[in-house]
């Protein structure tokens, strides 16, 4: 009902909406009927643009109405303001029924941008292919007076992004002979301002002065984006426009040969032929000659950026070219790999000149890109670069998102070339982590597919603690910055044999400090870990309750889960034993935030069963271990999914099927440890408290003490009269007031089906037995235990329920 009348609602609104835009249209089309277009004409395109643009559903406008904006946009009468404007409503209404544009025979470059760019808004591809053909067409020839190329190129920019096969080998041709030219041959003199048109404007003026550098010396070389003018010329904005578009087009056109030329045009074949050139004597054809220039711009801007500019802006414009021309040159030299020698050595320059220089840190990925790509061809020993890259840059700059964003984005694009080539980047990982640890949310994506590159058996031990201390990680990340804000008389720290009050006295404190660096550690160090942590986390729950400090935590479980799947490919028997030995150690040393607790023991707990079913004999091995965690009634409360799964993978494996060490005496040491904690959770003492234990863990102590017992028949008796007594236990008050009846009902039912196997010794030791080469029949049995044992139960007993007391 709400829903009906709700879109009711929006309908009659809706309705209301395009009427009134349509009023208000055919005002807007009264006014551009009118003679002479003026103020209010504009303004009343300007609103309706505005109403068009923020309309959410689809823009209805009458016929008329649009072929009246076409008309006005194409019409040399038109003020170009208005011109403007009706293309920009055009483009808002795309995809439109009624546009009937054609740039087929457009002159003028001005129009020629406008009407291209409502068409290329209808995203149909003959309509780009169109625009692209006509925008090379005009450009190919000499432009008359007053006619600037500057509108196209961001024209032909949108075709080569929206459909480069558009565009055949000789337009590109032609376009590349002009971005050569464009690049290498503008003016090294300033542009002339613009006559005011006043009393004293005068068509003399001055000469125009040279260009300059941003650090205001006079320009002695040719021009680029980063030479400076009061005033630019039309081929200097071209020689910008150019640059700005020159990696997309080497992309698309610089490295393959295009096969869409007319074999019937002969006129078009000649001008192919006749456009290769001369450079030094050598003949280039148009690609590879846009190559040499584009090269040379390069190198140019590099140089250009080792100066300190006047303006502070200046900076960031330098460090952003920096970083296009070094992805330029890395495209240019995998085009063509005699380049390669040439940029090695002036890349190695550069980056020995700025790798001092935080500011410089994202210039830094580009320059590791190229050596990446092109060291082996140059037979040039790259780990240098790599090792700064790594070590320097995550350590100092974990903070800065949109730098951590990019840093992580290039080593996951080039994390099987760095596996293949070096061993920095595995052992790296703790500085990349401290990305993922500061920036949680945006980051986890990207580990998700980064961290099976940084697993391999010398790193999966400091990787598993690493990601269990992850939050723990970004507590200390935040200590360290405030540290590092401290002024300097602050940062001698306190008392070295007191006990240091708060985090920021405890960052440099003896005690702590061994502790802070392990964790904030650049590179793998497992030989010189720390004894314990445990001091470190207690210290830093303070900032538990940290909104980063949570959601760092959140990404853990995630990357644990991953983690186990990607060791299991690999992991040998010794390994599998650490991470098992591990997993029950580090349960009980986690940073304390409970809701992260609770996730990790539920990861924690069903990736034990998984490492013990890819080696059921460390349950042998490992026993004193796992005697010890089992043993203890406090895991059952705090870690159930450990204790669980883990209670399930004893009664799962420990069995001669699967080890021939065990022995009955093991069987026996196991099932009396777990027999002593169910006793202890089920016992109904005068005066004492019932602890809380999930009903899940009851039933799986009772399952594995019957499947033990199973195993070494001696031990029957003990776990019948246990499982029969377990009716007083669910109606005793002190457990009715603690469990509901459902769950109190699934353990009665599961000791009545467990006690009525036993009485059937031979059976249950069936049931129960491994299914390790077993029959058809038995593998059925244990995958659908369940069924099996009220089956049985049905059997012994057609009144289901009646336990012995």
């Amino acid at each position: 009902m709400f829903t009906a009348a709700a879109e009711s609602f929006l309908r009659q609104a809706r309705e209301i909406q395009e009427e009134e835009l349509r009023r208000f249209a055919a005002r807007v089309s009264a006014l551009l009927q009118g003679p002479e277009p003026g103020p209010e004409a504009v303004d009343g395109l300007q609103r309706l643009h505005l109403t068009v643009a923020a309309t959410k559903y689809p823009r209805k406008l009458d016929g008329e109405f649009v072929e009246l904006l076409q008309t006005v946009l194409c019409s040399p009468k038109s003020p170009e303001q208005i011109r403007v404007l009706c293309a920009a409503i055009l483009r808002e209404m795309s995809p439109c029924n009624d546009l009937i544009l054609s740039c087929d025979e457009i002159q003028d470059t001005k129009l020629l941008s406008l009407v291209s760019s409502v068409l290329l808004a209808q995203e149909n591809k003959d309509e780009v292919a169109a625009v692209g053909q006509r925008v090379v067409k005009v450009l190919e020839r000499k432009l008359p007076e007053g006619q600037s190329a500057r509108f196209l190129l961001p024209v032909l920019a949108n075709v080569i992004s929206l459909s480069p096969e558009s565009l055949t080998e000789e337009q590109t041709n032609v376009v590349s002979k002009k971005l050569a030219d464009w690049l290498r041959y503008a003016s090294i003199q300033q542009g002339m301002a613009q006559p005011s048109g006043g009393f004293f404007s005068s068509p003399r003026t001055k000469q125009p002065a040279p260009i300059t550098e941003m650090d205001g010396a006079v320009a002695t070389d040719f021009f680029t984006v980063l030479s400076v003018a009061q005033h630019y010329t039309q081929d200097q904005w071209l020689n910008m426009q150019s640059f700005s578009m020159l990696r997309n087009w080497l992309l698309c056109y610089g490295g393959k040969e295009l096969s869409t030329l007319n074999p019937d045009d002969k006129a078009g074949k000649d001008r192919t032929v006749t456009s290769v050139v001369s450079t030094a004597g050598q003949l280039l054809p148009p690609r590879e000659r846009l190559r040499d220039k584009a090269f040379e711009y390069c190198q140019r801007l590099i140089e250009q950026s080792n100066r300190r500019p006047l303006k502070k802006d200046d900076g960031d414009l330098q460090k952003a070219c920096l970083i296009e021309a070094v992805t330029i040159m890395d495209i240019i030299c995998k085009q063509d790999s005699s380049y390669v020698c040439r940029a090695v050595s002036f890349l190695k320059i550069l980056h020995s000149r700025i790798c001092g220089d935080a500011t410089y840190a994202r210039a830094l990925l580009p320059i590791a890109q190229f050596f990446l790509n092109h060291s082996k061809l140059a037979a040039v020993d790259s780990n240098a670069i790599y090792k700064h890259l790594f070590t320097d840059i995550p350590a100092q700059l974990f903070h800065n998102s949109s730098l951590a964003f990019e840093f992580v984005q290039f080593c996951k694009d080039n994390s099987q070339l760095f596996t293949d080539s070096s061993r920095i980047f595995r052992q790296s990982f703790p500085n990349l982590f401290k990305f993922l640890a500061w920036n949680s949310p945006p980051l986890i994506s990207e580990f998700v597919d980064l961290l099976p590159f940084l697993l391999d058996p010398g790193t999966a031990i400091e990787i598993f603690h690493l990601l269990l201390d992850l939050p723990c990680l970004t507590a200390a990340l935040d200590i360290q910055l405030r540290a590092a804000a401290l002024p300097a008389s602050d940062k001698a720290g306190g008392d070295p044999a007191g006990k240091p009050a708060t985090c920021l006295e405890a960052f440099r404190h003896p005690l702590y400090k061994s502790m802070f660096q392990h964790l904030l550690r650049t590179t793998s160090a497992p030989q010189d870990a720390p004894e314990s942590l445990v001091p470190l986390r207690l210290l830093l729950g303070s900032l538990a309750g940290s909104p980063r400090v949570v959601q760092c935590a959140e990404t853990v479980p995630v990357l644990l889960e991953l983690f186990f799947r990607v060791v299991a490919e690999f992991a040998d028997e010794s390994l599998l034993n650490q991470l098992v030995v591990l997993l029950l150690q580090r349960s009980d040393q986690l940073y304390e935030i409970p809701a992260f607790k609770e996730d990790v023991y539920r990861v924690l707990g069903s990736q034990l069963a998984v490492l013990c079913g890819l080696r059921p004999a460390l349950v042998v091995e490992l026993s004193t271990e796992i005697l010890e965690f089992s043993g203890a009634v406090s895991n059952i409360q705090g870690k159930e999914a450990i204790f669980t799964h883990m209670v399930w993978a004893i009664g799962e494996y420990l069995s001669v099927s699967y080890d021939r060490r065990c022995t009955v005496e093991q069987i026996t040491r196991f099932f009396e440890t777990l027999e002593a904690v169910l006793f202890e959770i089920t016992q109904l003492r005068p005066q004492a408290s019932t602890p809380s234990c999930a009903p899940r863990a009851i039933s799986a102590l009772m399952a594995t003490l019957t499947k033990l017992a199973a195993r070494s028949q001696d031990l029957i008796p003990r776990v019948s009269m246990f499982l029969s007594k377990m009716r007083t236990f669910v109606q005793s008050p002190v457990v009715t007031s603690v469990y509901c009846e459902e769950d109190l009902e699934e353990i009665l039912i599961r000791a009545t089906e467990l006690m009525n196997l036993l009485k059937m010794p031979s059976v249950a030791q069936f049931v129960f037995t491994p299914p390790v080469a077993s029959t058809r029949f038995q593998r059925e049995v244990n995958e659908s235990l369940p069924s099996a044992l009220r089956m049985v139960t049905q059997l012994l007993e057609p009144a289901a329920g009646s336990v012995p007391v």
